[in-house]
Order: C-alpha cells, then structure tokens, then sequence
C-alpha cells in the first residue's frame, strides 16, 4: 500500500486534515470515515484495499482537524457538509464511502443532501438513538451522559458511555436509575481534570445520536445505501440503529464479522477481526461496481 500522503482543506470554522493512499486518477476513489474516529483508526482496513485508492480525514475538531473559535457542539449537517467539501475539493467524482459509527450518521447526512457525490454507502452500525423503538429510554441514557460528563468529568462520562454501547438489547425505562459504572473498571480516570472539550461527550454526543435523518431524501437514493451491521453486536445500541434505518428503507443489512469495532487491527488494542471484515466489504463494493 503506498504510503499516504497529508493534506489539509481549510472549510469554514476548521482546517480539515485529510490523508491519500494511491493515485487519485484511480476511480472511484474509496472514502473510509468514522466520527470521532480520525483517519488513525483504519490504516489496517486501508491496507487491504490496495488495489483503491483510498482517502481518510480527521473530522473536524479530532485530532490534526483543528476548529477555530468556540467548541461548539456539532451536528451530522456540519459534517456532511465538510464531507460535501472534501469530496469536490478531490475532484474525483462520485465516491465509494464506508462509513463508521458516527462517520455513518454523517454519511447519511450527506447522502440526503448531496447523492450525487456518492456511488455506494456503506453506513456501518450509525448509533441513531432517536429511532430505534426504545428511542425514549436511549436517549434519556445518553442526556444522563453528558449531563455527567458536565458535570464529574471525562472519566464518569466516559465510564457511562461504554456501558451503554456494549448494553445488549433494548434499553429499560430505568437504566439512568440503576448504579453508575465505576471508571477504574475501564481504566478511566476517576478524578476530574477539568477539560470539557473531548470530541465524542463535549462536541459530537448529543447532535449524532438524536439525529434523525432525511427519510423521503433516503429513499430516493437507496440504491447507493448498505447498511452494515456487526455480527457480535447485533443487538446493541448502534447496530440497532442501523436495523431501523434499514426498515424504514426497505433495505436488507449485510451482516460484517466481528463488533461495532471489526475492521480494526491493533490501533487501539482492541483488535477485530479485519481481514475477514475487509473481504465482506470488498464483496460489497464489487457487487455494486
């Protein structure tokens, strides 16, 4: 895999960073995303499409993707419109994306306003609180989140938000009542430092889970969607929230080995199963050239 080359792209309100595997005249070009996730998390899932040329990016306010001005909190629309400007600034015409988490609501977004910059999206688990049957009780876990990362820190926030993710099935009506996870469990800070500013509870929590997409613009652009499910967390917040999507679509989700997390390798230590991840995206991809 060739190395990648750094490039910065200077949008409104931030400087996005952006890097490129391979030669930009080979196309379509293959746009791999997250949300929070920065273009860290998928050199191993980069490696395996050598044969693409691939372009990763730092969303903005994570990581080399700097915002100017106030740490606002951000919506999937901000994205979407940053990955609108990425995409005509490489001037490679429509893309093939596949979209992570949050990279996957914001993918969404931009489908609903701008197809025309898309070939195929594979949106991957998007952690859509908001339409999920137990939207109610879901997003009431994650108002308590953030209110508690307000309030006590990275530390309790974060301890919260790894409970829930991983929480199998639906969400109870009393899930904020019952006892809040320790964050010495997961080798989490306990005591506040006093920063407000993390890109997932300060700037992206809130805006990417309540989002509730564009349907009737969805519909009309179905034919360029896949949702991606994991086959380990199929009954989790996130993968759930990409069941719902797909209903409301009419569409069938591909199921992806591994977790929320299969396409990584040991970026965080917390390696998935990449390489037969990366073949069922590959199976995707070309059934759709």
């Amino acid at each position: 895999m060739p190395e990648p080359v750094t490039r910065t792209l200077d949008v409104p309100g931030a400087t996005l960073t952006y890097d490129v595997r391979g030669d930009l005249a080979n196309r379509p070009v293959l746009l791999i995303i997250g949300s929070p996730m920065a273009a860290s998390g998928f050199p191993t899932l980069a490696s395996h499409f050598e044969d693409r040329t691939v372009v990763t990016y730092d969303p903005r306010g994570v990581e080399r993707s700097v915002r100017s001005g106030e740490l606002t909190e951000l919506s999937p629309e901000d994205h979407a419109a940053d990955l609108a400007a990425l995409i005509e600034h490489l001037d490679v015409g429509p893309v093939d994306i596949f979209a992570s988490s949050g990279g996957a609501v914001n993918a969404l977004a931009l489908t609903a306003k701008r197809p025309d910059l898309i070939n195929t999206l594979v949106a991957h688990e998007p952690p859509l609180a908001g339409i999920v049957p137990d939207s109610d009780a879901a997003l009431a876990a994650i108002a308590d989140m953030y209110e508690t990362y307000q309030r006590d820190g990275l530390g309790r926030g974060m301890a919260k938000f790894i409970a829930l993710v991983g929480y199998d099935g639906e969400i109870p009506a009393d899930y904020t009542q019952q006892p809040a996870p320790d964050p010495a469990m997961f080798g989490l800070p306990t005591e506040d430092d006093g920063g407000r500013t993390d890109a997932l509870l300060g700037q992206n929590l809130r805006g990417c889970t309540s989002y509730q997409p564009d349907f009737a613009a969805l519909d009309k652009a179905k034919d360029r969607i896949v949702i991606g499910i994991g086959e380990e967390s199929a009954n989790q917040l996130a993968a759930r929230g990409g069941k719902a999507v797909a209903e409301r679509l009419g569409l069938t989700p591909v199921v992806f080995p591994g977790n929320h997390g299969g396409f990584l390798g040991n970026e965080y230590g917390m390696p998935g199963k990449p390489d037969e991840f990366a073949a069922t995206l590959r199976e995707v991809l070309t059934s759709r050239s």
